[in-house]
């Protein structure tokens, strides 16, 4: 998941521009918040070639096997069996490459998308008027959704129920407080 990181200016020139009176602009485009959303796989690519090359030595042994005791037509189904083994297990890899990038500022919520062969795809939603919405379903993971006047954007469909959960109320509190700033103003301190 990501982490809140609001942008804050230098201690000496917040001071600068307390003496001088000056109060800069907000910046809309500053990132308030940001999620990096990737695809959980356990095996790194070389534990992945590791797999690989163990069932197939052990698929091999069990055709020689079978093979020496006259049913040579089990060779056939080993060499499809290995053959869809390493193919299954490199398009799961390829899924691994896959991201979402979720970051709100004070204007937008973008949402990018990196799939498994590079495209990226990016949607912008105003943030006025925008909900995260988690959409149960009994016997099922519930959907995360950013709603906004009809329009629905599912996000984190690869996640789990508790990444889900967690991520919804990350959300909802920076959904929160891009909403709602609080202002310092040294006029009002006591």
């Amino acid at each position: 998941m990501g982490a809140f990181s609001p942008g804050r200016a230098p201690a000496g020139k917040a001071l600068l521009d307390d003496w001088l009176g000056y109060t800069a602009p907000m910046d809309t485009d500053a990132t308030l918040f940001e999620a990096m959303i990737i695809p959980h796989r356990s095996l790194s690519p070389r534990g992945l070639r590791v797999l690989i090359a163990v069932i197939a030595v052990l698929s091999l042994l069990l055709v020689l096997r079978f093979w020496l005791i006259g049913a040579w037509p089990v060779a056939g189904f080993g060499v499809i069996e290995i053959g869809l083994a390493v193919f299954l297990l490199s398009l799961n890899a390829r899924r691994a490459r896959a991201s979402e990038l979720v970051a709100i500022s004070r204007a937008v919520v973008r949402i990018t998308r990196t799939g498994s062969d590079g495209r990226r795809a990016e949607c912008v939603l105003p943030l006025a008027w925008l909900n995260a919405v988690l959409e149960e379903a009994p016997g099922r993971v519930p959907r995360l959704l950013l709603v906004q006047r009809g329009r629905r954007e599912e996000i984190a469909a690869q996640l789990g129920e508790a990444e889900k959960r967690d991520l919804w109320s990350a959300l909802r509190d920076a959904l929160h407080d891009a909403r709602n700033p609080l202002f310092d103003n040294p006029q009002l301190r006591e």
